[in-house]
């Protein structure tokens, strides 16, 4: 059995044919065909945050393959004092064929994936966003057409969206940079295990914004204070007030397409001009997640042709 709970559960050679069952799905949805894959299948989503993209798209991808999928919010008792995560995980299992957890804690999607018996999927936890880094880099593959040797710029937070676009970047032979005031870049620890788990990967990090995105393909901003980080939004406005990406560094890089995981803080991280403008890629980013989890869905429960 299994599970994708950080992006590193999945080999470079497993992304690219989950990519490849992903873009024939995507092809056949656009020509008007749904192919029942997984029929009678049950997802069940088990969600502590709020969640727009994610939810629907995994709701509608589980649709269109046939099967059914299941809400449940924090009045099913996950992760709370009605009972322990054990008992949860083991009793979910048993009426459902995967899971997607999004969760406050990674190590509580780690807990239920020892347990539930069944796969589970990591739908976002303060330490990773996998699904989203997949689909990401799985749209500018569609957009771009390759991305090996190119270079992805994330300016802002090194949160849990850029720590999976650096793995997922990684994996798939694309530069990573990453700018951000100190304080605000990677860990040690994730630093060590980036060196460990992929030793000749460009992942670099940076204080400066325009050297990040000279020459960049894309450039990818995400929200200074993620959710659960309410409070420190004042602080992380000034740290961030020279990391806003707009017109002008847009300008340092010509050539690169804009992606942001949304939602976003207009005039914070982006403005206005660069999300709306015609180097924008985040509707298609918003898209792909379907496609892409359709296809991880299938390879996941085995019917991946």
């Amino acid at each position: 059995m299994r599970h994708v709970i950080v992006p590193e559960d999945l080999s470079a050679a497993e992304i690219e044919a989950i990519f490849a069952v992903s873009r024939d799905l995507q092809e056949k949805f656009a020509a008007g065909r749904r192919d029942a894959l997984l029929p009678g299948r049950v997802l069940a989503l088990v969600f502590e945050k709020p969640s727009l993209r994610t939810r629907v798209s995994f709701e509608a991808a589980m649709t269109h393959l046939g099967g059914s999928s299941l809400f449940l919010g924090e009045d099913s008792g996950f992760a709370s004092s009605r009972e322990s995560i054990a008992d949860f995980g083991r009793v979910l299992g048993g009426y459902v064929d995967a899971i997607v957890c999004r969760s406050k804690s990674h190590d509580t999607i780690r807990r239920l994936a020892e347990v539930a018996g069944v796969p589970v999927i990591n739908g976002l936890s303060d330490l990773a966003h996998p699904c989203q880094a997949l689909a990401d880099v799985y749209t500018l593959r569609q957009e771009i057409g390759r991305i090996q040797g190119l270079s992805l710029a994330f300016v802002g937070d090194g949160n849990n969206v850029a720590r999976s676009l650096a793995v997922v970047c990684g994996l798939l032979g694309m530069r990573f940079v990453l700018a951000a005031p100190e304080g605000y870049q990677f860990d040690t620890g994730f630093r060590k295990h980036l060196a460990a788990i992929l030793p000749d990967a460009e992942i670099e990090e940076t204080t400066d914004a325009a050297a990040a995105v000279t020459g960049a393909a894309a450039v990818y901003t995400d929200v200074w204070a993620s959710m659960g980080q309410e409070r420190e939004r004042a602080e992380r406005q000034r740290a961030f007030a020279a990391y806003q990406v707009n017109e002008a560094l847009m300008a340092r890089c010509p050539d690169a397409v804009f992606m942001h995981c949304l939602p976003a803080r207009r005039g914070e991280e982006v403005t206005d001009g660069v999300i709306d403008g015609p180097r924008s890629i985040v509707l298609a980013q918003a898209a792909a997640r379907m496609h892409l989890q359709k296809g991880l869905l299938a390879w996941l429960l085995g019917h991946a042709e």
